[in-house]
């Protein structure tokens, strides 16, 4: 399949932003690089192209972003297919070296003084995102330190019942990260630091509970707290104003870990051709 072409450079606008795609590898062998035959996740194809394509054409195309930085431990190997060269050149876009882990590669990138922020901080497998997702999380961050997005699991399932996510429940609702993150301010790191203390369980909800307190776990597992109050009284603990984006938009937590994803997010990308 033929490549569209490289997105035409935006005004950059007082309003721009960073958007930080996270496009390296975890270790170990992953199963989609693998059987795709490339080198990294990020350069698996999805409908005829690789993932990080879908990804930064996006995030260049968006007006409100001035600059894209891809983040993996060998950057330029990104830029290696053939549907990937323009990213060598597209004056929005840097490829910079990752660090040790994904809260690791963000600390070093905001430094001491935050002077790099504020950030949008997206995934090389989030294939489904569009200007729409990107305009309502931006909409929901506010004054935050920091702010992830998320979808309560009604949303999806009423979409999309065959789709599998991981759950975090809470008092109204049951919600799935849409890898999206905003990072306001330096006070980010302080959770990002948490963060690295707790990455290895990201997919245990209750131990990521843990981490900030038993008061706050008893209140998780007895859905006592809304995810809201949840997240308020966590970023309290760190002395950061932590938010919560739910978003109505259901593809914005599909993301391609596995083969069944990619089949949904290829349905859903030749849905959104015809329309």
């Amino acid at each position: 399949m033929q490549s569209p072409p490289a997105p035409s450079p935006q005004p950059i606008t007082a309003l721009a932003i960073t958007a930080l795609v996270l496009a390296g590898s975890r270790p170990g062998r992953d199963p989609l690089a693998e059987a795709a035959g490339v080198a990294t996740k990020a350069l698996a194809p999805v409908a005829g192209r690789p993932m990080i394509d879908h990804v930064a054409r996006v995030l260049a195309d968006h007006p409100r972003i001035g600059r894209v930085v891809l983040l993996a431990q060998q950057p330029e190997m990104l830029t290696d297919h053939p549907q990937t060269r323009w990213l060598r050149d597209h004056e929005k876009v840097e490829l910079a070296v990752s660090g040790t882990g994904i809260s690791q590669s963000l600390l070093d990138w905001i430094g001491a003084d935050g002077a790099m922020l504020p950030a949008l901080v997206t995934t090389a497998d989030n294939v489904l995102i569009d200007a729409e997702t990107i305009d309502a999380f931006l909409a929901g961050v506010g004054g935050a330190d920091i702010a992830a997005a998320m979808v309560e699991r009604r949303v999806l399932m009423r979409a999309y019942p065959e789709s599998r996510r991981t759950w975090l429940r809470f008092r109204g609702g049951a919600y799935s990260g849409a890898n999206l993150f905003w990072l306001g301010s330096a006070r980010a790191a302080r959770v990002l630091a948490k963060w690295r203390e707790i990455e290895q369980d990201r997919k245990k909800g209750w131990k990521i509970v843990s981490a900030f307190g038993p008061v706050l776990l008893l209140g998780a597992a007895l859905r006592l707290l809304s995810i809201h109050q949840a997240i308020k009284r966590a970023g309290a603990r760190l002395g950061v104003d932590a938010r919560i984006v739910p978003l109505p938009i259901p593809e914005a937590c599909i993301d391609a870990d596995k083969p069944d994803d990619i089949v949904l997010i290829e349905h859903i990308l030749a849905a959104r051709v015809r329309q």
